[in-house]
């Protein structure tokens, strides 16, 4: 296929690449380590006459099996489709990685150029009825067509994918979800341009050296360089970044700048300015309920949970509630800690939401002698990396060997070649750690390339990590705090799933239900705190010294410390997805107006504002985690439990049960259903028990 790709290239496109003198590097076949994008010849230019090529190439694809005139079978139609689409795949997956990691301005206006082009492309495979037929012809005689475990289960993920997204009802309503389809598809990607700009939009720049009493130096000294950088010499500098403004909530004695940094984080996208995202946001609520009522449930909740392990809204809620009331409880006792430390300093205030970071660290400072500022020291990028590295080694035998060989599409970003336990090649990693104006907030795991198999030869995926972690600050490396920390550990959790899952199709390389796939990232962050394992990574970045045992201590002694407040906010943007998407809404509905009235109902306390309001609730703009926030909690139910499994061994690197783990929920992941994977390694149905007892919460 990829020798042929010369030959579909449309004459007047050759023309142009030879006039230019730049071909497109998405035409040819990529001559970099081990096929890695080249990120170096990309030019912004060449993603829409891409898009255009792999549309032509898709339909071609589907037409030939469309127009086959021998009878249905398993390698004519569904192994045919699975394997369809690889140009689109391509492309697909460098604009999207570098659309979140790294975008600009002509990338976002691409964007929206290309956004109701796939979206249509999509739809007209989707409701292709000719292609549908020959899927279903197929998935009806499933049974006589001597297939094996693997093939069976493509052919019935392929076939449902279809039949769930409407394919076998009536033109006229297809016409409908067509429509319905593309509209969502701009929606959400408005939505997420508008919290960009939210996020880049703000900031708290401070000419007076007192306004920064209480900060440790690192933080100023960060602050005074992001001033500088943005052309304000002298002066300070924070923003809506995790790493900016946290420690600011954290330590800042100036309780009004922290109310005013927080607010604005919060207030995102509800602004009532051309950034606004609530009038979006009930369009989209609407379009996932007429959408989810053509293809037959109530809402889109039922829509969403029909595929995962929880299997409807109903179980979500029940789960939900069975941690909200514990968690609660705890936030209010801890609440009262931080009010008597208020009332005894002579505060003369009621604790409010902008408050709560930095009388939670008088409050840990005070109960366990622990400051959060003692661990940083230990916990620089580089010695969490190589920590992570080293689990990696210890349980599963990988090793990672840096190649600046690799094209990277920012200085910052970091190339390794993964190596198996058997000393071949497994994958290539990007890890892309710091925050920018170029990329979105948060952390995630993707890839450039799917692991998977082309005529019987393993594919290794290409596999990227991106972050927004604290940066170097003068002459002291990028320190993480304990919540970077984890976040890392877990984001490589999610590159062990991709290096490990080995379906040989597409569709069942990597195809787990929503509420399954945080298991493989949140149990890895049951090693970061370990004793054994903070004696191998955390060691002094001036000394070389590793972190003491009476560190350590204080360290176990706090680790549930603040958990109701981590708990409850959590829980609340999760309650309040959920409600989004299973209540009745209209077109009139008030976006604050419902927050409010859910948040009250739950009886969440005034001090905790949810992780995300609605407003600027990126992770439910997309498909992926609408109706789905629920998702972390209860992957957290199986990630306790699996890692109970290794504490009850004696031995936490028991690579004979790392290497069930790896088998059952990381490689075979696609062959069963959650749970089915889940007890292969276990034995047994996780319990919550073990989730309770980790957040202190019984």
């Amino acid at each position: 296929m990829k020798k042929l790709l010369f030959l579909l290239i449309p004459v007047g496109m050759m023309l142009s690449c030879t006039q230019s003198e730049k071909p497109n590097p998405f035409f040819v076949e990529w001559d970099t380590p081990f096929g890695t994008p080249p990120f170096h010849l990309i030019e912004d230019d060449h993603y829409i006459p891409a898009y255009e090529e792999a549309i032509k190439q898709h339909n071609a694809e589907i037409d030939a099996i469309v127009s086959n005139t021998e009878e249905p079978n398993f390698e004519n139609t569904i192994l045919a489709y699975d394997k369809a689409g690889e140009l689109m795949s391509k492309v697909g997956a460098v604009f999207g990685g570098l659309n979140g990691a790294n975008t600009t301005p002509r990338m976002q206006e691409i964007a929206r150029e290309t956004t109701p082009m796939l979206s249509a492309h999509r739809n007209a495979i989707r409701f292709n009825q000719d292609l549908f037929d020959r899927i279903k012809n197929v998935y009806d005689k499933r049974e006589s067509l001597d297939l094996d475990h693997e093939q069976m289960r493509v052919v019935e993920k392929i076939y449902n994918d279809f039949a769930r997204n409407g394919a076998a009802l009536p033109e006229e309503q297809r016409e409908q979800l067509k429509k319905l389809n593309e509209r969502m598809s701009m929606v959400s990607l408005q939505l997420n341009q508008n919290l960009l700009a939210e996020n880049n939009g703000f900031t708290l720049l401070l000419e007076n050296e007192e306004d920064l009493a209480g900060l440790p130096e690192d933080v100023k000294t960060g602050a005074a360089e992001m001033a500088e950088k943005a052309g304000h010499p002298g002066q300070w500098m924070f923003n809506l970044s995790k790493p900016s403004w946290i420690p600011f909530l954290q330590f800042s004695e100036r309780r009004d700048l922290r109310e005013k940094l927080y607010t604005a984080y919060f207030m995102r996208g509800d602004n009532n300015n051309e950034n606004d995202n609530k009038e979006l946001f009930i369009e989209l609520m609407m379009l996932r309920k007429e959408m989810s009522q053509i293809l037959g449930y109530e809402n889109y909740g039922q829509f969403f949970t029909s595929e995962q392990m929880a299997e409807n809204p109903e179980n979500v809620f029940n789960f939900l509630n069975k941690v909200w009331d514990p968690a609660l409880k705890r936030a209010k006792e801890e609440r009262a800690d931080m009010q008597k430390i208020i009332d005894r300093e002579g505060g003369n205030f009621k604790l409010q939401s902008w408050d709560w970071w930095y009388y939670s660290e008088k409050v840990r400072k005070e109960k366990y002698d622990l400051d959060e500022e003692e661990i940083k020291p230990y916990l620089t990028y580089d010695n969490v990396r190589d920590g992570i590295f080293y689990v990696s080694n210890k349980l599963y035998g990988l090793t990672f060997k840096k190649r600046p060989d690799i094209p990277v599409y920012h200085e910052e970003v970091e190339a390794f070649e993964v190596i198996d336990n058997d000393g071949s090649h497994l994958s290539v990693l990007f890890i892309d750690p710091h925050p920018r104006a170029s990329k979105r907030g948060g952390a995630w795991c993707g890839t450039y390339r799917s692991g998977s198999y082309r005529d019987g030869q393993k594919i290794t995926p290409v596999v990227t990590i991106v972050m927004n972690f604290s940066r170097p600050v003068g002459n002291r490396p990028a320190m993480l705090s304990w919540d970077e920390t984890e976040t890392f550990f877990h984001e490589f959790g999610h590159a062990l799933h991709n290096f490990f899952a080995d379906g040989h199709y597409n569709r069942t390389s990597r195809s787990v239900p929503r509420d399954y796939v945080e298991l493989p990232s949140q149990i890895m962050e049951n090693w970061a705190g370990e004793p054994e394992v903070l004696k191998v990574y955390a060691k002094h970045y001036e000394t070389g010294e590793p972190i003491s045992d009476e560190l350590i201590e204080k360290m176990q002694n706090s680790s549930k410390f603040n958990q109701g407040f981590i708990t409850t906010e959590y829980v609340a943007a999760a309650l309040l997805d959920m409600h989004w998407h299973t209540s009745k809404i209209t077109k009139d509905t008030d976006v604050n107006e419902f927050e409010n009235k859910v948040l009250k109902k739950i009886g969440l306390i005034d001090e905790i504002v949810p992780r995300y309001r609605t407003a600027n609730f990126g992770h439910i703009f997309g498909g992926g985690y609408a109706a789905g926030y629920y998702v972390y909690l209860w992957a957290g139910q199986l990630d306790a439990d699996a890692f109970e499994a290794f504490v009850e061994t004696g031995d936490l690197f028991n690579q004979e049960l790392a290497a069930k783990f790896r088998k059952h929920c990381l490689a075979e992941n696609a062959m069963g259903e959650g749970m089915e994977q889940y007890i292969k390694f276990r034995g047994k149905a996780p319990s919550i028990d073990p989730l309770l007892r980790q957040r202190g919460l019984k």
